[in-house]
Formats: C-alpha cells, sequence, structure tokens
C-alpha cells in the first residue's frame, strides 16, 4: 500500500523517530501502524543498547514526600528534553506508590502498563540515548527535599533527602543545603566503618614518617589529621554553612534535632 505523508507524520508524532526511519517502519509494516511502532521501538533499543559503553554522566534528580531519584542521561540535551524530565517525576510517583525501598525494587515497581525499567528502556529507545534509573531513595519518617539546579537552564541536578527528629523545617531546610554545599558521607564517625578509619590512621602515620615528623609527635598527628578527614566526611562534624563557628553537631544538639540518615545524589557522581 501507499505511504502518505499523513501516515509518517502520524508515526513521526507517535514515536518522536526521524521521517526517513518513520516511512522505513512503515513501508517493512506495510503501513501497519502499530507494527511500525514495534519496529521502530525495537531498531531503537538495539541501537540504545551500542551505545551503553558511553556513560550517562548527564540527567536529573526529581523527588517528593521522602522520595529521592537521579535519572541519567548522556546529555545536557535530554537532562532539559520535557519528556525525559518527565519520566523522572512519573518514577518518584511509582516509588512513591510501590514503597520500593532500594533500587532493583524501584525498577520493578509499575508504571503505567509496563514497570519503570521498561519506561526507561522505552524512551532510551526512542531519543537515542543511554538512559538509566541509577539512585533512590525512600524515606518513612519526617523529612525534608532541597533539590539544587547547577545552571538555571537545567532541572535540578543535586538532590538531598534528610529524615530528622526534632526541630522544624528550616533548621531541616539548612541543614539540606548544608549537606548539598558539603557532601558528607556519614552522619556520626559510629557509622564509619573501622576500615576506613585503619586505612586513614595508616596513611596520616606513613605521611607523618615520610615527613619526617618526631616518634614522639606522630600519635597526636595522627589523631589531628584524622580529625580533618572526619570534618571531610561527617555531617554532624563539619562546621556548619549557616552558623559562625559552630558544628552541625552543635546547632542540631542545641535544637533538640537529629538528623537520622540522609541521600545526596548528584548527576555525574
Amino acid at each position: 500500500m501507499a505511504i502518505t505523508a499523513a501516515d509518517v507524520k502520524k508515526l513521526r508524532d507517535a514515536t518522536g523517530a526521524g521521517m526517513m526511519d518513520a516511512k522505513k517502519a512503515l513501508t517493512e509494516a506495510e503501513g501497519d501502524h502499530e507494527k511500525a511502532i514495534e519496529l521502530l521501538r525495537i531498531s531503537g533499543l538495539a541501537k540504545a543498547a551500542k551505545r551503553t559503553d558511553r556513560e550517562a554522566t548527564n540527567g536529573i534528580v526529581a523527588g517528593r514526600d521522602g522520595v529521592l531519584i537521579q535519572l541519567a542521561a548522556e546529555t545536557d540535551f535530554v537532562a532539559k528534553n520535557a519528556e525525559f524530565v518527565g519520566l523522572g517525576d512519573q518514577i518518584v510517583q511509582a516509588v512513591t506508590s510501590s514503597g520500593a525501598k532500594d533500587l532493583e525494587a524501584a525498577k520493578a515497581a509499575p508504571l503505567g502498563t509496563a514497570d519503570v525499567q521498561e519506561a526507561v528502556q522505552s524512551l532510551a529507545a526512542k531519543i537515542g540515548e543511554n538512559l538509566s534509573l541509577v539512585n533512590v531513595a525512600n524515606y518513612d519518617g519526617t523529612t525534608h527535599l532541597y533539590l539544587h539546579r547547577r545552571a538555571s537552564d537545567l532541572p535540578p541536578q543535586v538532590g538531598v533527602l534528610v529524615e530528622y527528629e526534632g526541630g522544624d523545617d528550616t533548621l531541616a531546610h539548612q541543614v539540606a543545603m548544608h549537606i548539598a554545599a558539603m557532601s558528607p558521607v556519614y552522619v556520626t564517625r559510629d557509622e564509619i566503618p573501622a576500615d576506613v578509619v585503619e586505612n586513614e590512621r595508616r596513611i596520616a602515620e606513613a605521611t607523618a614518617r615520610e615527613e619526617g615528623k618526631p616518634e614522639g609527635a606522630i600519635p597526636r598527628i595522627i589523631e589531628g589529621r584524622l580529625g580533618g578527614f572526619y570534618k571531610d566526611v561527617v555531617l554532624l562534624d563539619q562546621l556548619a554553612v549557616w552558623e559562625d563557628k559552630k558544628t552541625v553537631g552543635d546547632v542540631l544538639k542545641a535544637a533538640g534535632a537529629q538528623v537520622k540518615r540522609f541521600a545526596r545524589l548528584a548527576v555525574g557522581a
């Protein structure tokens, strides 16, 4: 059967495919619109699969109501794509509705007539980029969400979800903004694995000896450098960016508040 310009336009509108790809699919499908869509999806998925060696180092973060997700793409062009941003919002809703607590459960969460992973693959096939859901946080307690834009023309690319007790939402917001800026890894020192601390201790000792420090001063130097390490990675040890000369732990203690856990998701991290 003859393939008309209207047929091609209808298929392009439905799939986002290029004109020649749409015409070719309709020809192969002998004018069957649904079969042509299937052919384009198969072709698109194959192309996307070939691109998996390309890193998806761009993308967005999205969240609400105790849920934060990170959806990766290859380029900032796609990160700004309305369909891609919309998929991020749909995934947040799917995670919220399903109660998924980890990445694998989130990928399997129902989304329309498919699941999240299938929806991501379908859009990857349509757009022609490697897309992936790379991180998920879903907390049940009292939470605060902060989404940060690195550039005014891009959607949020850094997200922080804080679960806390005591204090108020204003304090939680300050803590979340601090986490976005300072990138702590743990809430308290107790959360750091013992082997990580021991490795830092070994490095501090070896460095002190390499620098020729006096033997009697080495224990004190090791503890000092460990203290610096804690300030880099432990939230409560860091100087609060919104307070003068007070740690986050000091501020929380004065307010009778406690950070139970947090997630910091950042595009490219």
